[in-house]
Formats: C-alpha cells, sequence, structure tokens
C-alpha cells in the first residue's frame, strides 16, 4: 500500500481538558485509488489528513502510531523531511481556495514558487511549467491568466488553480479537503471530474474528505465512515452506500436528499448532536445518538468500546448481529443507500 495509517491518535490539550480529536484509526489507500472519508464536523477527518502531512503544532499536539507513505514513517519524522515531501510527494486541496491563495502575488507565481522549491528549476522554467498546469486543469487562455491574481478568477478557476498548485509536483498523495463545498452544483461536477481525469492520468491517490455523499459516490473506490475521532465503518463505496451497516451510517444516508425520496417524506437528520471530545461517551460513541441500542440490553453498548472488524473487507464497529442489521435496514423508512450507483 502507498499510504498506511495504523493506531493513529491526535490529542490537544486545553484548559478544559484533553480533546481526543482521533482515537486509534487505522487505514490504507493505494496508488490511482480513492478513499472517501465522511462524516460530520467535528468527527476528524481533516485533523487525520493534516497530521498525514506533518501540520499539527508540537506544543499543542500529542500524536501516536504510524504513518507510512511509500514505506517511509512519517510520525516523528524531523520538520526539514516533511518540509520536502509537502507538495512534493503528497500534496492537499484546502477548502477554500481564496483563503489559501496569496492575494499579494499572481496565481503563475505562486504555482512556481512550489516548482521551484522542489525540483530546484530556474523562473522561466517554473513559469513554463505553471502555464502547463492551469492548462492541464482547464483554465483558458492559461498564458494570460498566469500573470492574474486570485481575485481575478472565479471561484471554480480558482479551485481549479488550487489543483494546479498542488500537482505541479506529480505528487503520489493528494488530499482533498471539501474541495467543492463552496461551489455550484455543475461546477462541483467540472472539479470531481477534473480529479478523476487527472487520477487516471498520473495514478495519484487521493483521499477525499466530505461530508457529501453524493461526491463519496461519484469519486471514491473505498469509504471510511468516522464518528467521534474512529472509524465505524470501512468498505468498498458500493458495499458502504448499497448496504450500510452502522447506525450512523444510515442517519448519514437517510438524511441525504434523493431523486428516489418521495417528495412528501421529510428526510431524517440524525438526531442529537455529536459528543464532545473532551468527554467521549463509554462504548461506542454513538449509542447516545442510536435509535438502536436498547435492542441490545443496559450495559452492551456502553460496556466496551465495539471494535471495527473484519481487519479488510466491510467492516463496522457495532454490536448489533449481521442479520439483525439487515432486518432493521429493510424496515428503515427509506433503505439506506439503495439508490447508490
Amino acid at each position: 500500500m502507498f499510504l498506511e495509517v495504523n493506531d493513529l491518535t491526535v490529542d490537544f490539550h486545553t484548559e478544559d481538558g484533553v480533546v481526543h480529536a482521533v482515537d486509534g484509526l487505522s487505514f490504507e489507500v493505494d496508488r490511482g485509488s480513492t478513499l472517501g472519508i465522511v462524516g460530520e464536523s467535528g468527527s476528524g477527518k481533516s485533523v487525520t489528513n493534516l497530521a498525514i502531512l506533518g501540520l499539527h503544532n508540537p506544543d499543542t499536539a500529542k500524536l501516536s502510531g504510524s504513518i507510512k507513505l511509500d514505506g517511509h514513517e512519517l510520525l516523528g519524522a524531523p520538520q526539514r523531511e516533511l518540509e520536502k515531501l509537502r507538495g512534493n510527494k503528497m500534496a492537499m486541496i484546502f477548502q477554500d481556495p481564496l483563503t489559501s491563495l496569496s492575494p499579494f502575488h499572481t496565481v503563475g507565481q505562486q504555482i512556481a514558487e512550489v516548482y521551484r522549491k522542489h525540483k530546484g528549476v530556474s523562473k522561466s522554467v517554473a513559469r513554463e511549467r505553471a502555464i502547463e498546469m492551469l492548462d492541464r486543469v482547464g483554465i483558458p487562455q492559461p498564458k494570460i491568466r498566469v500573470d492574474e491574481y486570485p481575485h481575478q478568477f472565479s471561484g471554480g478557476m480558482r479551485q481549479r488553480a488550487m489543483i494546479a498548485m498542488a500537482l505541479v509536483c506529480d505528487p503520489g498523495l493528494l488530499i482533498a479537503d471539501e474541495p467543492t463545498t463552496a461551489l455550484d452544483v455543475t461546477v462541483q461536477a467540472q472539479i470531481l471530474d477534473l480529479l478523476r481525469d487527472l487520477q487516471e492520468q498520473t495514478g495519484t491517490a487521493i483521499i477525499m474528505i466530505t461530508h457529501d455523499l453524493g461526491v463519496v459516490a461519484n469519486t471514491a473506490h473505498d469509504v471510511l465512515v468516522m464518528y467521534a475521532g474512529r472509524a465505524v465503518e470501512r468498505g468498498t463505496m458500493r458495499e458502504v452506500l448499497r448496504e450500510p451497516r452502522h447506525p450512523y451510517t444510515w442517519g448519514l444516508l437517510g438524511s441525504m436528499p434523493s431523486l428516489n425520496h418521495p417528495v412528501d417524506v421529510p428526510l431524517e437528520p440524525v438526531r442529537g448532536t455529536p459528543p464532545s471530545l473532551i468527554n467521549v461517551p463509554p462504548g461506542c460513541p454513538f449509542h447516545p445518538r442510536c435509535d438502536y441500542a436498547k435492542l441490545l440490553g443496559p450495559g452492551v453498548c456502553t460496556g466496551e468500546r465495539p471494535e471495527l472488524s473484519p481487519h479488510r473487507g466491510h467492516g463496522d464497529a457495532c454490536y448489533l448481529p449481521l442479520k439483525q442489521k439487515a432486518e432493521l435496514r429493510s424496515q428503515h423508512g427509506k433503505q439506506p443507500g439503495k439508490e447508490a450507483s
């Protein structure tokens, strides 16, 4: 596997206590594949990927576990080594390109700077590479646009410029943190198609962080569902969206609009709110919001923490038997994931 994350924990020490942002997370991503990481805000998605890039402040964050990129351990690696890898072997597309791009430099200068830093080429060579990348991501008139500033670009074009910057050194791993959140649906589709085409051309491994299950259905090969800093379900896109096993995944799918959903029947949001990561509920962290915990009797879901099993393949962290889950899914008002393709 190109990227291997094993038993990753990320804790933040605050005045109110220790925030357990990521708690024993493991997953893998191979070259040419896309892993979709989904969950509500605060589930630990972005914290996980900032840990992969080595962007947490060591004075405030405590990390443990293992993160291996192409066989090389990243956790605990010197910052100088991580700086050589960031932008070169691994890169990230952030959620808001307007705040990620500097308003004081042209788009071309910012793309060229990344290429010069990692490849040691001249300014003229880096500029040509920037023009090439702008053309590659579908920005019209790249020889003119290369000298324009971010505010002269539309939202979709800024996101394309961010993708060009992330891919300028042909990294093996690309992390996309909600890359389509602020875009209209037409531009969203264009950006997702662009990422898919670029992946086919380069074989890049992609981690797609999102709360939008529609994005996952259109882009991901595998899906990891996170809740309270933990993985609660993992499998292929078809397995997770068509035959979800964890009640939290059912809730996410049940709250998603669908063309097959009756217009006169309201969507069913996941009741309650995500737990405090300082005081995570014992046992299954989802049990205070779960409608099915009472079926297992007192103390089952509040006792030991359910582990994600099996190690490979479609697995979930829930004590409900598989046969009972299938029956409950069929009784669920909108069979979760039935419309996913």
